[in-house]
């Protein structure tokens, strides 16, 4: 049985806007999931559903054999983990305190955070090289900070499911490199992770499944070399795309790592045919 499962899920707002039609979708135990498309494609829509806090129209969604939409908040939250694209608080939580609330779904109820909950907030918080920040205030944080502290509150919660909503958004490039490795190494050791993001080269080097989405549809699926092509992300983003392969040379060999280039205009055929150059 697939860890997460989406059957023919169709989702519309009230008022119009983003939505989903029929959508199926599967990620397994071990598997890196992105979900790459323009803006309004549904991507976070979908996230909402499998978290639970959008129900929708027709069709079902199953995290681990259960069905989402009968479980209770805290259920879920022992399976699935969260973290947006960006978040804040009023209240004058430390990045440590922030970190800690993962432990939330674990904790009996009106029960506090142990010491071993605490060091073990602290260990995620050094996993992903922000340890120093422990005693400083959340909302006094970077973006990027507070986004590496989001993702240290999540790895706290032992979910099975992550689910990432471009989670390198607001990031420097050396940390963006660090947290995919992070993403990369959890999902060896038995993590499902489901990710949205707008770099596609995301979904070439560190997933193992891509899916391209637009008006709320899955327009396709599959391994990240087989979908991921200059021709799919054309259609998909309107912009010519070029898709290419680098060698790399490491101490056990050579490896090829595919990565993916816009095609400047001027190098476009559209472009040379208005100015005439050949």
């Amino acid at each position: 049985m697939p860890r997460v499962q989406l059957d023919d899920l169709t989702f519309t707002y009230p008022r119009g806007g983003h939505r989903l039609t029929g959508v199926t979708l599967t990620v397994e135990e071990s598997e890196v999931c992105c979900l790459l498309g323009p803006n309004g494609a549904g991507k976070t829509t979908l996230l909402r559903c499998l978290l639970g806090l959008l129900r929708p129209r027709q069709g079902s969604v199953r995290v681990g054999g259960h069905d989402v939409a009968a479980l209770s908040a805290r259920e879920l939250a022992r399976l699935v983990a969260y973290v947006p694209q960006s978040a804040s608080t009023p209240f004058p939580f430390t990045a440590l305190g922030i970190a800690v609330m993962g432990r939330t779904p674990h904790l009996r109820a009106l029960a506090s955070p142990s010491a071993a909950d605490r060091r073990g907030a602290l260990e995620q918080l050094d996993r992903l090289g922000v340890a120093r920040l422990a005693d400083r205030l959340f909302a006094q944080l970077s973006g990027g900070e507070r986004q590496l502290v989001l993702l240290a509150r999540a790895l706290v919660q032992q979910a099975p499911v992550l689910v990432l909503d471009e989670p390198t958004a607001a990031l420097d490039y050396g940390n963006e490199v660090r947290i995919l490795q992070v993403i990369t190494e959890l999902a060896r050791d038995g993590h499902s992770v489901i990710m949205t993001s707008h770099q596609p080269s995301h979904a070439l080097t560190y997933s193992d499944r891509a899916v391209l989405m637009k008006d709320g549809q899955v327009v396709a699926t599959g391994h990240p070399d087989e979908v991921v092509t200059g021709e799919s992300l054309g259609g998909l983003y309107g912009v010519p795309v070029h898709v290419t392969g680098i060698d790399l040379h490491a101490g056990d060999g050579k490896h090829t790592v595919r990565t993916c280039v816009p095609i400047p205009a001027q190098l476009t055929p559209e472009h040379n045919g208005r100015t005439g150059r050949r």
